[in-house]
């Protein structure tokens, strides 16, 4: 409601079509940590290719501002974004504070108007891209991460962006059928729940193949007679349903009784030339339980070693689990071999937003500065250029924000870089290689990149985890990243401040 109630003022101060620079960006990282994983562009170009106003909205704002005149409705009307240039960073780059994410530079209403839409499009995305990579680097790189948290999320759209995005941070599958469809090549996999499993008692009008649940059966009662009969008959039934699917849940009843009714199963299966897949672990002592289930499987092993399956069989694990589960399970000896996480992933219950912010740094070609007693809300003001320097080993050293007319720095050359508040932190940089942080996505109304998919940003995200030095990314008290101003920069900050803050009398 505040940008349109700014949009109309604007109109009637006419100065609603002056030229202007809005940056988005964040102030601070979430999690403890020292990184975000920039997402949520895709939806941003589908913003700014579909923007505009319907007849209805119209009335309805003439409704909810009835000091706006036909010719406030008239310039709404026609509002397109072909005027605007737009500049971002590229899904899955690691981005850091007050780096700009995104720059919008066009007619000063129209700009004003994106700002809770561009925030909102690109604060969840990217804290659940952020989320998810933490939860990848606490798991390391070989378990599955499997996105299980539909159920949980913030409705259906915080879902699928949930699924979506959490791929793009290094999961590698999701439980959601709708984010799958919606966004093609997602991987999408489910199982059993225990309602399934509770639903049979016994054999009871049993339809499928005889020979099948009796040898299964007997491969049972030699190895642990006694287990729950309607979790067998279950699996039995699920067997023969997927049959290069069969994952169960073992923890229904008993799950170690669980176990040996799948391994009787599995035997059953392996005669017929059939790989079963594994178990879940939904409740207990994950670790515990993860390593009696392998020595289970071992057992079978030696028992039918002409079944070449069981040191494949997969372990999938769930029960709320979050980064700290994560962190602890890594230092334990265990055998899980995949994770389905849920509502600690979707509803990044460590910290459930990301404080992106838009602000307002040049009109008509002249800076704008905001203060503030707390340094870290004062703005930098200007249009700037980004880059990032990297070291002799691959590295980032750290993020540089120049002025718009300054040169760029360049692979060889000494350069002097400062922190924008704190004059004695500063230090001269001579990076091997300089990479810009920013690309032109949107100009004359038309994308200039390929609309980005999951994939690329998955692939860049890989990328930049991997140039990226351990400690700024770690868990616990992560090194701070550098991100500085040129020395131009901080010059041209620090003159416009003094000029903006009121000079206090004391008397």
């Amino acid at each position: 409601m505040y940008q349109l109630s700014m949009g109309l003022a604007y109109f009637r101060a006419n100065t609603h079509l002056k030229s202007s620079t809005f940056e988005l960006f964040f102030r601070k990282p979430p999690f403890g940590g020292e990184f975000c994983v920039f997402a949520g562009l895709d939806q941003v170009m589908s913003h700014l290719a579909n923007f505009g106003f319907t007849e209805s909205q119209l009335q309805y704002i003439r409704e909810l501002l009835p000091e706006a005149d036909d010719g406030f409705i008239n310039y709404l009307r026609n509002l397109s974004c072909s005027s605007l240039t737009v500049t971002s960073a590229l899904p899955g780059s690691l981005v850091f504070p007050r780096v700009p994410l995104i720059t919008v530079s066009g007619p000063l209403g129209l700009c004003q108007l994106l700002e809770t839409t561009l925030l909102t499009l690109i604060n969840y995305p990217t804290l659940i891209a952020t989320n998810a990579t933490r939860f990848r680097l606490a798991a390391g790189p070989s378990p599955t991460l499997l996105e299980f948290g539909l159920r949980r999320a913030q409705g259906p759209d915080g879902g699928c962006s949930a699924s979506k995005y959490a791929i793009l941070g290094g999961f590698d599958g999701t439980s959601n059928v709708t984010a799958g469809w919606i966004e093609r090549g997602l991987k999408v996999s489910g199982t059993m729940a225990h309602s399934y499993v509770m639903s049979f008692r016994g054999w009871e009008g049993y339809g499928g193949a005889e020979d099948f649940a009796t040898e299964v059966r007997e491969v049972r009662d030699v190895k642990w007679p006694g287990t729950n009969e309607g979790e067998l008959r279950a699996f039995v039934e699920y067997a023969q349903c997927f049959p290069k699917g069969f994952l169960a849940l073992v923890d229904t009843y008993d799950t170690m009784g669980g176990v040996y009714n799948f391994c009787s199963v599995a035997v059953a299966m392996g005669r017929k030339g059939l790989k079963p897949v594994g178990v879940r672990l939904d409740s207990g002592d994950l670790a515990y339980l993860s390593r009696e289930c392998r020595r289970v499987f071992n057992e079978f092993k030696a028992s039918y070693p002409a079944l070449e399956f069981w040191d494949g069989l997969q372990i999938v694990v769930s029960n709320d689990i979050n980064e700290e589960v994560l962190v602890a399970l890594g230092k334990q000896e265990h055998c899980i071999t995949a994770y389905g996480i849920g509502t600690n992933l979707v509803t990044c219950q460590a910290q459930p937003a990301l404080g992106c912010v838009y602000k307002l740094v040049e009109v008509e070609g002249e800076p704008r500065i905001k203060l503030s007693q707390d340094i870290e809300k004062v703005l930098i003001p200007g249009r700037k250029r980004c880059y990032r320097l990297i070291g002799s080993d691959g590295s980032p050293l750290l993020d540089l924000m120049i002025m718009e007319d300054e040169a760029p720095p360049t692979p060889g050359t000494r350069i002097l870089a400062r922190h924008p508040f704190e004059e004695q932190k500063r230090c001269f940089v001579t990076p091997t290689s300089v990479v810009p942080l920013t690309t032109v996505v949107w100009k004359d109304g038309a994308p200039q990149i390929p609309y980005p998919t999951v994939e690329d940003g998955r692939r860049r995200r890989e990328e930049e985890v991997e140039k990226c030095r351990e400690d700024h990314l770690r868990t616990h008290n992560p090194t701070p990243y550098k991100v500085s101003v040129s020395h131009g920069l901080y010059k041209f900050l620090h003159k416009i401040w003094l000029e903006e803050a009121p000079v206090v009398e004391l008397s």
